[in-house]
């Protein structure tokens, strides 16, 4: 007698046919910078009631764990002591993503300031006025690089020493959305040979979250 295997229950970041139908197009476009992540951010804030470009951003970085495929040109990463690819990020005030660079993991983080500045610029038609760094981007050589591309820094730190997580303004924000992309299994890890490939990964990987924000505000309008 032959068994029936009961459907497979989806993965969060699984997306349906119909999500798929509407990403396919684009798939073509990957030399154009992931147009379809700047096309949702834009539909996704003006749905949201806020202007279709951001005037404020938040960059970090964070490791990704290098693999046999990647280990060719992986780094070591003191601050997170974890041996890999760092990738540079910078997103908007809701998290999406606005421009993002991949280094090896010992890469300091000031030295791709001005990579994710300029990117922010180009992708935003030179909104961006404010970026919200931490520690590890502060200096007045950082400040000049970034002031450069008509953007002024503003290093959000402690206070004073704390144990345990804690929350920092606008600096959560973008700790989501290393969350978000953490539920994709492929970017757990950096199982890539090019570095390139990992950061079209990444433009994907928000291409299917927004677009799930995307029908579930359309849905409840």
């Amino acid at each position: 007698m032959s068994t029936i295997i009961p459907p497979h229950k989806a993965y969060p970041s699984a997306v349906s046919d119909d999500e798929w139908a509407f990403v396919a197009p684009y798939l073509t476009l990957l030399a154009l910078d992931a147009a379809i992540v700047h096309d949702l951010r834009l539909l996704v804030r003006v749905l949201k009631a806020r202007q279709p470009q951001p005037s404020a951003a938040i960059l970090d970085a964070r490791v990704r764990q290098s693999t046999p495929e990647s280990g060719a040109r992986a780094g070591s990463s003191g601050a997170q002591r974890r041996t890999g690819s760092k990738v540079h990020t910078a997103v908007d005030t809701l998290g999406y993503l606005l421009a993002l660079a991949v280094t090896p993991a010992s890469d300091d983080e000031r030295t791709q300031v001005a990579t994710l500045a300029a990117e922010v610029q180009a992708v935003t038609g030179e909104h961006v006025e404010l970026a919200y760094v931490d520690q590890g981007s502060t200096g007045d050589e950082v400040a000049a690089v970034a002031a450069a591309q008509g953007i002024r820094l503003e290093v959000i730190k402690l206070p004073e020493a704390k144990r345990g997580v804690v929350l920092l303004p606008k600096r959560w924000i973008v700790e989501r959305r290393f969350a978000w992309t953490a539920r994709f299994r492929r970017l757990a890890r950096d199982d890539e040979r090019l570095p390139s490939v990992l950061a079209g990964l990444h433009f994907l990987a928000f291409a299917c979250l927004m677009l799930h924000q995307l029908i579930h505000l359309y849905s409840s309008s």
